[in-house]
């Protein structure tokens, strides 16, 4: 009597059991369905197969190398990626960019292409790269091709040490987007200012200012009269 109570027992677990992984199975099997609906409704909506590819978790600043905490890996709309989609993360691992990268982009071979801008510098000058921050380039509105005067501040005063030099080049001229904040900045300056701009640059703090138009033109006004007294003086030395 004792034997066919555990007998049956052992039955009911069992039955249990299986009745439990009949359950787990037709729960997975369902959501494996609800996923695969989910899926087919994503195609039939946008059209296309899915591809995984590799995506930004972070925002990673042009210079950055790649590594694990980058990125991870997510099926993406074919039709809707670009055509350098980075697939394969060990194409990418190591790297450095070369522009920068917002969270949740899709990483493309462009962003570790070398995007050098080539220089020109006008005749009879001289490029030079200084430290810039935001704060000291005009809240970072800095660009290449405006013309602007640099000022020297230290402890105990400030001075003017280059007017109207022409901006060949920023850190951003090199990155896309307006979110990178400005590092340096390149000038084209007089030969004979080079010397003094790099002193001031590791002594002092420097400050970029950027002149209205008016005051452009009333100091090319100014430059034009001292030439043109510089030249009457020496017409006068000459007599």
């Amino acid at each position: 009597m004792q034997l066919s109570k555990k007998r049956k027992s052992l039955v009911l677990c069992i039955s249990c059991g299986v009745i439990c992984a009949l359950c787990v199975l037709i729960y997975t099997q369902s959501v494996r369905a609800e996923a695969e609906d989910t899926r087919n409704a994503a195609l039939a909506r946008y059209g296309g197969e899915q591809i995984e590819v590799c995506v930004a978790k972070r925002d990673i600043a042009a210079g950055e190398k790649i590594d694990s905490t980058c990125y991870e890996l997510k099926l993406w709309l074919a039709d809707l990626l670009p055509d350098d989609a980075v697939r394969n993360s060990n194409d990418i691992l190591g790297k450095q960019l070369t522009s920068s990268i917002v969270s949740g982009e899709v990483i493309t071979s462009k962003r570790f292409q070398d995007s050098a801008v080539s220089l020109e510098v006008p005749a009879g000058l001289s490029a030079v790269s200084v430290p810039a921050k935001d704060v000291s380039a005009v809240g970072g509105a800095i660009n290449a091709g405006m013309h602007i005067d640099v000022y020297a501040t230290g402890n105990i005063s400030t001075s003017l040490i280059a007017q109207n030099v022409l901006v060949l080049a920023t850190s951003t001229t090199f990155t896309e987007g307006t979110s990178a904040s400005v590092t340096w900045i390149t000038l084209a300056v007089e030969p004979s200012e080079v010397q003094e701009l790099v002193a001031a640059s590791q002594t002092t703090t420097l400050y970029f200012v950027l002149p209205s138009e008016e005051a452009e033109e009333s100091q090319g006004d100014k430059n034009k009269e001292e030439n043109k007294f510089s030249q009457n003086s020496n017409a006068w030395t000459e007599e």
